[in-house]
């Protein structure tokens, strides 16, 4: 679906332009016009193609979606892909935003995310002596920077939830229940790291090195974006490293309280075993036993057998066995 066409020439807007129009502007080189797509069909698809001369290579890998986030150079144009992350129901969505880039044109497209783009159009169009100097490659950026942007507050609600976690941890009964949240975090953790980790290889292409010729005027821009890469990559990796401690730490708590109760059925265990062991004993049946005609045997028996388990209770009591 077509959401924008416009032409843009010395860093201002000129116009809203239609589809069919694309081809008479592309090539003046003191122009270029930015078309953003939402959820294109292979046919949308083709026809940017063809007024773009865009790389098949690279139409194949936008049709066909689910990639890896990267950047490529196809002669002096590039392609990139960046995954857009939107929480959804507990968890978080990962959507995909193709970029093609010329001296000539910007085309994105947007693909399994409900979150546009307007502000960064609106952020471009207010700095137009950016927009004239950079042009094409100052678009890239913006729209760069504005889902790496996006990448913090998730961050945040990582590092929130974390946090809940860890205040449960010691909470007699919940270690089972942290387990679990825990787990799912690490798994949001990777998600987020697979949209960064890879972009970020990407990125440093295009400040650093050879630096394709499309992005010469901007290269400082974009070691900003790595930065905030950077950034984000870093509060993961301590994230993760958080996570697989609290792991440890719940299931030591797991440990600990499987031998508490081990104790106690020890304890008890020793309890009736000595209580058994003179009720066996007194009960063999043998006819000279002593004080088996006593009459004060079965009082003197019980009063035993309570005698020696109280000395045990205590002592489990003491020992913090029971």
């Amino acid at each position: 679906m077509l959401i924008n066409c416009v032409l843009y020439q010395q860093g201002r807007k000129v116009r809203d332009i239609t589809a069919e129009e694309i081809g008479s502007w592309v090539g003046r080189g003191d122009s270029f016009v930015w078309v953003a797509l939402k959820d294109a069909t292979d046919r949308e698809l083709a026809a940017m193609q063809a007024q773009f001369h865009l790389h098949e290579l690279a139409v194949e890998d936008a049709q066909h979606g689910h990639q890896r986030p990267k950047i490529e150079e196809y002669g002096d144009s590039l392609f990139a892909v960046l995954h857009v992350l939107e929480p959804r129901e507990g968890d978080f969505s990962v959507g995909e935003v193709h970029v093609f880039v010329d001296r000539d044109f910007v085309l994105s497209v947007r693909n399994r995310s409900e979150h546009g783009f307007a502000g960064v159009r609106q952020r471009v169009e207010h700095e137009p002596e950016l927009l004239r100097s950079g042009g094409s490659s100052f678009v890239f950026y913006a729209l760069m920077d504005a889902i790496v942007d996006r990448y913090f507050p998730i961050l945040e609600e990582l590092e929130n939830e974390l946090d809940a976690i860890e205040s449960q941890i010691f909470v007699e009964g919940a270690a089972r229940s942290n387990i679990e949240r825990l787990y799912a975090l690490k798994g949001k953790v990777m998600t987020v790291r697979h949209a960064v980790v890879p972009l970020m290889e990407a990125v440093a292409k295009l400040y650093g090195g050879r630096v394709p010729a499309l992005c010469a005027e901007t290269k400082d821009y974009f070691r900003d974006v790595y930065d905030h890469l950077y950034r984000v990559n870093a509060a993961l990796e301590t994230i993760r490293e958080t996570v697989v401690t609290a792991i440890q730490v719940n299931l030591s708590m797991v440990t600990i309280a499987q031998s508490d109760i081990a104790k106690k059925l020890t304890g008890w265990a020793a309890i009736f075993a000595v209580a058994t062991t003179i009720v066996g004993i007194w009960g063999m049946n043998f006819e000279h036993m002593p004080e088996l005609k006593w009459s004060y045997g079965y009082p003197f028996a019980l009063g035993s057998i309570g005698a020696v388990c109280g000395v045990l209770y205590y002592r489990f009591r003491r020992a913090k066995w029971l």
